[in-house]
């Protein structure tokens, strides 16, 4: 039997906020991560292919992912129409040559969107061969009360979605079974957001694993044993940290991921 692939273990250019998409790479290098996820956001050099291709180039590090630009603060990116920012994502996608686009579900706003949303993910998928995988939210809070925001929902696994991306930070705030969703999924889990929560609030907090209450250690282990053939994303907040506090974050992170995985 051949060994199992080694999983890669990335930075998202997120985990350096609000430093840009330059940065990212160059600390990622630095710190030995093995690829990069790029977040789509305003800076406008993650909005380039030909400008994240070169950047790949000169680390040395591939993007494993790009996460399309479908947040509150994104709104505006590639303009204000859902399916042109998913189209322009999976071309940087394809420009890069990542497997990966990562997607929010529509917000409850979003209803004409909403509702071919599950087709329209299935169809692309089918034309261009690039993985979207869904991301998992969580219900917002508003005046002490549980409020859907996303449709057809925030969680993805009863969704007839291919392919999933599974955030540990989102778990927290949804109060979700973290190890549960992992293994409904099974082979549709494609792509893991690796992070942390308290679970003692819907605010979406993306501490470092280990220094909150989801499985981050079983769920990495799991995956070292399943077969997963998808990457590990490190995707933590580090905006109140300094330059060195950061780096000590963004090690220790990835020593933790690499220890449970095996590496």
């Amino acid at each position: 039997m051949p060994p199992r692939a080694r999983i890669p273990v990335a930075l998202s250019t997120a985990s350096v906020y609000p430093s840009g998409t330059a940065a990212a790479f160059e600390i990622a290098s630095r710190l030995g991560y093995d690829g990069v996820e790029v977040m789509i956001w305003t800076d406008p050099m993650s909005q380039q292919g030909p400008a994240l291709r070169a950047l790949s180039e000169h680390h040395e590090l591939p993007v494993v992912s790009v996460h399309a630009p479908t947040l509150l603060l994104t709104q505006r990116v590639y303009g204000s129409d859902p399916w042109t920012k998913i189209d322009r994502s999976i071309e940087v996608a394809q420009e890069v040559g990542a497997p990966t686009v990562v997607l929010h579900p529509p917000f409850r706003w979003q209803k004409e969107y909403a509702a071919g949303f599950a087709d329209g993910v299935a169809q692309r998928e089918h034309d261009t061969g690039v993985r979207l995988a869904v991301e998992n939210m969580y219900p917002w809070a508003a005046r002490g009360r549980q409020v859907q925001a996303y449709l057809p929902h925030w969680d993805p696994v009863p969704q007839p979605y291919d392919h999933v991306t599974i955030d540990l930070s989102h778990t927290a705030s949804a109060g979700s079974d973290a190890m549960e969703m992992v293994r409904a999924l099974g082979p549709r889990l494609t792509h893991l957001h690796l992070t942390d929560g308290s679970g003692r609030t819907i605010t979406d907090e993306h501490l470092v694993p280990g220094r909150g209450s989801q499985p981050c250690a079983e769920v990495l282990q799991h995956l070292a044993g399943s077969g997963f053939d998808g990457s590990v994303v490190l995707e933590v907040g580090t905006r109140r940290r300094d330059a060195r506090e950061r780096e000590l974050d963004l090690v220790e992170s990835l020593e933790f991921a690499r220890e449970r995985l095996g590496q």
